[in-house]
């Protein structure tokens, strides 16, 4: 869980068109903009920022809250139809609990996203 995080890029076009169709599966949609960046939530509460950056833009990890195992496996197919490329498929992470249920995904500026559901 997290407050906000933000991702700095060289192309914020680029990565609100492809957030905005990866994070729609989990409910997740552009909740607040300006210029050179765009906050990302639910309910209109922003909590995951894009903002424009003239150095490079570094690698990171985030995990977003899925509500259900469909809602992991959508988020896969939709990060896939928007370019990102596997980086592991849904299914079972027993090695992290018995319910652990992701898939992972790397953005066009090289972040390791993933979308996880923590129930049976």
């Amino acid at each position: 869980m997290f407050d906000h995080i933000a991702l700095r890029t060289a192309d914020i076009d680029r990565l609100k068109i492809f957030y905005t169709a990866a994070l729609k599966p989990l409910g997740i949609s552009v909740a607040a903009e300006y210029p050179g960046g765009a906050g990302f939530g639910r309910d209109g509460k922003p909590a995951f920022w894009l903002g424009d950056s003239e150095r490079e833009p570094s690698s990171v990890h985030i995990a977003f809250q899925a509500r259900s195992r469909s809602e992991v496996d959508a988020f896969y197919a939709a990060a896939m139809d928007a370019g990102a490329v596997d980086n592991g498929a849904p299914g079972l992470r027993p090695h992290y609990h018995a319910d652990y249920y992701g898939a992972f995904v790397v953005d066009p500026d090289g972040n390791n996203i993933e979308a996880v559901c923590h129930h049976a």
